[in-house]
């Protein structure tokens, strides 16, 4: 992902609210898993992690990243954004990359 697509997100998943909530009992297979469908739905999601969840908010964004296979675009605080293309239901458009001109 290139620094332009990564801000082209960032100001998108400014304009929404989490979806979901990390507590005390952080990261269960019931919580990735509906993280990964809301991925596939909507392909940006924000995550907010609570308060009384002890873990690393940085090391938790890399872990749920990997095993929903997305795009940890940023981490603000205490909320998460996660980016992942959707197979059938593809609704965001990146900004293309720029083809560098090589001077000779």
């Amino acid at each position: 992902m290139t620094t332009k697509q990564r801000a082209y997100l960032k100001g998108l998943a400014m304009k929404i609210d989490p979806i979901f909530q990390i507590g005390k009992s952080s990261l269960t297979p019931e919580i990735t898993e509906a993280i990964s469908a809301a991925l596939e739905a909507r392909e940006l999601v924000k995550i907010s992690v609570l308060q009384n969840c002890t873990d690393d908010v940085n090391e938790l964004a890399q872990t749920l990243a990997g095993r929903t296979r997305s795009e940890l675009v940023q981490v603000i605080g205490k909320k998460i954004v996660l980016y992942r293309e959707s197979k059938d239901k593809k609704k965001i458009t990146l900004p293309e990359e720029k083809k560098s001109k090589v001077k000779a």
